[in-house]
């Protein structure tokens, strides 16, 4: 599916009287008779989850958390901003609520066997807390790509944790073979009924902390149990507040299949948000969500580390990327909206953050809130030509300057500038780079050159006709570069590499390889064997600029 833009709503309600059917007045007793299947065969009723929620056992392991003004956000956005606190939890996460209600009411025969789950992390620290809480023994399936920190965790509560595989569904399969092989009672991390309730009570808490008009409620979307059951709560309660999931822009499951009418399988999902890293939605949070939700809002990697940033800003307290998504959300949805004055409320989902992925963040934030400009620009290759650039630029900071003597008459500079104006100060300082004759290419959107080509200009190769640049995404573990290496096997030259490890658990790779036109086929069948999101970036401008000499053919 093509990566929309940040902000982009990906899917949003089609209303006929305003309302969905539920939820108009002459349809309300109706809807309470007309159940949901899940995926054990249940069927739930629209009343059954308002009762299962008001009626969920949270509160023996979880805090009803705060709601939070923002003062700092709700000034820029000109109205107010509240932050539901789920990063409090004793997990740092909302998921002990549906894994702790869902295990409290299992018999004490089903519990005495164990249970099992699937996690990307924050779900697994729910099972492991609620486990020891009850005295269960607990087996966790966790993606090998799961957070150091959560993994962690999870063993100190006591919890039996495999890693397996490189991403949630791979954990999810194996998991599912051990409450089989084992004679476990398996906890969904987000598709089961009593899950979807539990996490439902924060839309319970929301409602009652704040009285007052809300209108929009913004809520991350993984698997979609949170969504589900703040959904289903809010809009039951009150119709006219707005409920929006928030997803990234490269993990947008929910949106897809919302917009498709049906459950859709993505073929890659990103991993930066790993909280929310899932390829399908859940079949019974997809009937809930498409009842109830409003609209899915998709945002990008910039927009969630410049929420980091915000919530810092405002609480001094580090979410994790996922946990940041939904006022990602937010801030795209006001700026959308343009001149409200209604409350927002966005859910601070989880804080369970690897230390050394804040050097990632750090970078991107500034990006996500349009003050740093890079741009490659053009400029003579002679004497005097770098102090008349940089008088050109005035009293604006620069943030980072790469430039390497060329031969020739024109030489290319890659320059990072930071601009307390955002988006308005930005397009004035290209204009004004044009009035005094410099070609400039905004690479504030280049994703290979935001995270490759900064590192690496100046260094070109002469005659490279045939050279093919791919970027490729990995999971980031001891030997994934090597059987990344040894995937791309020996009958193919490496004409350029860069790796560099960015505090993430993918790596990330550019690679120039010679790739002859009669070599085609058998090079895209190696790429699609590797298994590895991969990305042609051959006819990438930045590429173009700085590291191509002219040879490089069009790839077609």
């Amino acid at each position: 599916m093509p990566r929309p833009p940040e902000g982009r709503f990906l899917w949003t309600r089609r209303a006929t009287s305003g309302l969905p059917r539920f939820l108009r007045p002459e349809g309300l007793c109706a809807g309470n008779s007309l159940p949901h299947r899940t995926t054990a065969g249940a069927r739930v009723s629209l009343t059954d989850y308002i009762r299962k929620i008001l009626t969920a056992r949270v509160y023996d392991v979880a805090i009803e958390s705060p709601l939070d003004p923002m003062p700092r956000m709700s000034a820029r956005l000109g109205r107010p901003v509240l932050l539901k606190r789920e990063d409090l939890q004793p997990v740092f996460s909302f998921k002990l609520r549906g894994a702790y209600n869902k295990m409290s009411g299992l018999s004490a025969e089903v519990l005495s066997r164990g249970v099992v789950c699937a996690s990307a992390g924050n779900h697994a620290q729910g099972v492991a807390l609620a486990a020891a809480r009850l005295n269960v023994r607990a087996v966790i399936v966790m993606p090998r790509t799961t957070p150091a920190i959560k993994v962690d965790a999870c063993r100190a509560r006591g919890a039996e944790v495999i890693l397996f595989g490189d991403a949630f569904d791979e954990a999810l399969g194996h998991a599912r073979e051990l409450e089989a092989a084992q004679g476990l009672t398996f906890l969904h991390p987000f598709d089961d009924p009593d899950v979807i309730a539990g996490q439902g009570t924060i839309g319970m808490e929301i409602l009652t902390q704040h009285s007052g008009p809300i209108e929009a409620i913004f809520v991350p979307i993984g698997g979609g149990g949170l969504a589900a059951g703040i959904a289903t709560f809010v809009k039951y309660l009150r119709p006219e507040t707005r409920v929006i999931g928030v997803e990234p822009d490269d993990a947008a499951c929910m949106a897809a299949a919302l917009a498709a009418n049906e459950r859709v399988i993505l073929p890659t999902v990103g991993l930066f948000a790993d909280g929310v890293a899932v390829r399908q939605a859940g079949a019974e949070t997809f009937r809930l969500c498409r009842e109830h939700l409003d609209g899915v809002i998709t945002v990008d990697t910039d927009a969630m580390c410049a929420a980091v940033k915000d919530i810092f800003d405002d609480t001094r307290a580090i979410s994790e990327p996922s946990g940041a998504l939904a006022l990602a959300g937010a801030k795209a949805y006001a700026a959308r909206e343009g001149g409200g004055t209604g409350t927002l409320v966005a859910i601070s989902s989880g804080a369970n953050l690897n230390f050394d992925r804040l050097r990632h963040i750090a970078e991107r934030a500034e990006l996500g809130e349009q003050r740093e400009v890079l741009l490659g620009v053009t400029i003579p290759e002679r004497p005097g030509a770098y102090r008349a650039f940089i008088r050109t630029l005035g009293p604006r900071a620069i943030t980072e300057f790469n430039y390497r003597y060329a031969r020739g008459g024109d030489a290319q500079i890659f320059v990072g500038i930071n601009l307390p104006g955002g988006a308005p100060e930005k397009r004035a300082l290209i204009a004004e780079l044009a009035a005094a004759g410099y070609r400039a290419l905004d690479m504030s959107d280049n994703e290979m050159a935001k995270v490759h080509i900064r590192y690496m200009v100046g260094g070109r190769a002469t005659g490279l006709a045939d050279e093919r640049l791919c970027r490729f995404q990995f999971p980031e573990r001891p030997g994934a570069l090597m059987k990344f290496l040894d995937g791309l096997g020996d009958g193919f030259d490496i004409t350029l590499f860069h790796y560099r490890n960015h505090g993430a658990d993918y790596g990330r790779v550019l690679a120039g390889i010679a790739v002859p036109p009669a070599e085609r086929a058998r090079f895209d069948a190696a790429i699609d064997a590797l298994g590895y999101p991969c990305i042609d970036e051959t006819d990438n401008p930045a590429y173009r600029m700085f590291l191509d000499d002219g040879t490089a053919a069009t790839h077609a």
